[in-house]
């Protein structure tokens, strides 16, 4: 072999045993734990969270009495998946704060974790929870406090309050999760004040959320964003909430799209008080009181596009809120309502403002068919202009297009009396 081959021969050699010799700190660190005892075990896996460094730590398979756990940074923890459990015990399992680079993956948390969450995430950065799993809590289950943190394919269910809550997000992807059976919400992304939260809520499966708490829509809601601006809720499977699968509340520029809403108790898809800037586009809606509301101007809600939604089977009442009336899609300013498809409404399938809520809505070329009316628009106390534009109507039980006086129809064929009316275009 000629002396440059055979150099060349050797470099390769070595570079391969490099690759197949792990560095020490790459491999997972055993835990000594007794697994299925009832002593408490928090100081035997807090010292071997202490002492593991950077790298990665391995906990065994089993079930663990823990509290107070304090989680490091810069570290891999790991489970074995589906076995290993950290249990509660009348305490919070732990908390993360002020750290960053720390991953939890196939972990399970459970049990009574008293008034505090099973687990908590404080101002820490690059947090990351994978393949995780949270199991009947007495309150929270998850909370997130000035936090930047990945939240995926984690499993919730049985939790009496909340499975997430969020406040003060730095950004967070919670994306793939199944949430189920939870008492008051799925999600919440909340803010203590107005401001820009850039979370991103994604591809979740949530179902069976209750209103233990109850008001009339601070509970019982799929997804809630509160005070949080510029925050992204789509392609999320949401079934069985007792109000709302998405609400908005007071916040600026979210987009809702793509997310499927079946069976919500009281309006499907919520963007009302100060809101602003809304895109609600390409939802499925199925089996609601109402099914899209953009309400409250009367407290600065303005701005906002409906567009390529459907919406259908709308309920007559809503169990959980007299107040809702059977709508398909409801909007009161600068709104534009465009592409959708309403099917099978007991009321108004499209509506224009309520009383003088009404200025700047744009209702066209939407599909209406088989609902007790088509589109109903505010006449009343002189509302602010309307456009009707392109808008096939189709087999309506009783009108196509009528002026209403609050909750009356005083304008049974609004397109044919239109010149009455100085604030209303129709095309």
């Amino acid at each position: 072999m000629r002396p440059l081959l055979a150099a060349q021969r050797r470099h390769v050699l070595a570079a391969l045993a490099g690759l197949l010799v792990l560095p020490a700190a790459a491999r997972a660190q055993p835990v000594s734990l007794e697994a299925g005892s009832n002593a408490d075990q928090s100081s035997a896996l807090q010292a071997a969270l202490d002492g593991a460094g950077s790298g990665r730590l391995a906990l065994p398979p089993g079930r663990f009495r823990v509290s107070g756990i304090r989680f490091p940074g810069n570290l891999v923890i790991e489970g074995v998946p589906g076995t290993t459990w950290l249990i509660a015990d009348g305490a919070a399992i732990g908390t993360v704060s002020g750290q960053s680079g720390l991953v939890l993956r196939d972990i399970g948390f459970a049990g009574d974790s008293g008034a505090d969450p099973l687990l908590a995430v404080e101002t820490g950065e690059a947090i990351t929870l994978e393949r995780c799993r949270f199991r009947d809590s007495p309150g929270i289950a998850l909370s997130l406090f000035g936090a930047a943190a990945t939240i995926r394919d984690c499993d919730f269910a049985g939790h009496a309050d909340a499975a997430i809550h969020a406040m003060d997000s730095l950004g967070l992807l919670i994306a793939g999760n199944r949430i189920a059976a939870c008492g008051n919400a799925g999600i919440r992304i909340w803010r203590s004040q107005s401001g820009p939260d850039g979370s991103i809520v994604t591809a979740n499966r949530i179902s069976g959320i209750d209103w233990r708490g109850g008001g009339n829509g601070q509970n019982g809601n799929g997804i809630n964003v509160f005070r949080a601006d510029e925050v992204i809720v789509a392609d999320n499977h949401i079934s069985d909430c007792a109000f709302t699968a998405v609400r908005l509340n007071t916040a600026r520029n979210c987009q809702v799209s793509g997310n499927l809403c079946r069976n919500s108790g009281e309006v499907a898809i919520f963007s009302e008080f100060g809101f602003s800037g809304s895109v609600i586009a390409g939802n499925i809606v199925d089996g609601a009181a109402t099914g899209i509301s953009i309400t409250n101007l009367d407290t600065g809600g303005q701005i906002a596009v409906c567009s390529g939604n459907i919406v259908r089977n709308i309920r007559e009442r809503s169990e959980v809120n007299p107040d809702t009336i059977p709508i398909g899609i409801y909007a009161e300013a600068e709104t534009a309502i465009t592409g959708n498809t309403v099917v099978n409404v007991p009321g108004v399938a499209l509506m224009a403002g309520y009383g003088s809520f009404l200025r700047n809505v744009a209702i066209t070329g939407n599909v209406v068919y088989a609902s007790v009316i088509g589109i109903g628009v505010s006449v009343a106390d002189e509302p602010g202009p309307v456009l009707l534009s392109g808008n096939l109507v189709h087999d309506p039980y009783k009108h196509a297009v009528v002026g209403l006086a609050w909750q009356e129809i005083v304008e049974p064929d609004l397109v044919a009396n239109a010149a009455k009316y100085g604030h209303v275009t129709i095309r």
